[in-house]
């Protein structure tokens, strides 16, 4: 039993399918990835894990049981997004970004450790925590939106595009860290367009086409599919 199984799920948006009938499994202490192009439904998957639209249909079961509908019971069943887009507040500062992922947290001594847990992932943030976050830079507020969620201590983490915009070097210091959370033990489900650089660090992925999935398999086979090279990864494996 996969800690995170979607079955048969399906999302609309008045007349349009934007996810139809798709089925996912989500091993516990795994990062899977969701590949797919602009427009694919991957966003829309991620956000009806997450509660914050309800499905058309099918369902959604976590660690054995339905997941819950709404966003603030997802959270609290252990399930923690970092949205596209980042999303940060940028009227606040570092610090205050972070201990505002830490809201379920009733544990002083908890935060703590979360916010040290974090700064230890990402030095930067630390010399930067008393710092505004619209003063950092793109991949610095990628940074912050990553360890907002884990500010929550979940056992699922949910990202979003966590590459979208940044410079090629930024997103390899973002991803050899995400492999870092995963050694930790927290699962990860990654919603990509940058199709190469997730399958280097993922154990499955599944790829959707138009709201539907066209191709799945473990990621280091995957990254060597010809289908998937011509369409995702820029050509044709010599």
């Amino acid at each position: 039993m996969a800690l995170l199984e979607i079955r048969n799920l399906e999302v609309r948006y008045g007349a349009i399918a934007a996810v139809r009938g798709i089925n996912m499994d989500v091993e516990q202490g795994k990062i899977v990835a969701l590949l797919g192009a602009n427009g694919a439904g991957k966003t829309s998957t991620l956000r009806a894990v997450s509660g914050v639209i309800h499905p058309s249909g099918g369902q959604i079961i976590y660690n054995g049981e339905p997941l819950k509908k709404r966003a603030y019971q997802v959270a609290k069943q252990g399930i923690s997004m970092s949205p596209e887009g980042r999303l940060i507040f940028n009227g606040l500062t570092v610090e205050d970004n972070l201990k505002a992922g830490a809201y379920l947290q009733k544990s002083a001594a908890r935060i703590n450790d979360n916010m040290d847990y974090v700064f230890k992932l990402f030095p930067v943030l630390g010399e930067r925590r008393k710092q505004q976050a619209s003063t950092l830079s793109g991949g610095e507020q990628q940074m912050l939106a990553i360890g907002r969620a884990l500010m929550a201590d979940p056992k699922v983490l949910l990202l979003d595009e966590p590459s979208l915009g940044l410079a090629p070097l930024v997103i390899r210091d973002i991803f050899k860290v995400l492999r870092k959370i995963r050694k930790a033990g927290t699962t990860i489900l990654i919603v990509e367009q940058n199709a190469l650089a997730t399958l280097k660090i993922a154990d499955y992925a599944y790829v959707l086409d138009l709201g539907q999935i066209s191709m799945e398999g473990p990621a280091n086979e995957l990254i060597h599919d010809e289908r998937l090279i011509e369409a995702y990864l820029g050509g044709k494996k010599a």
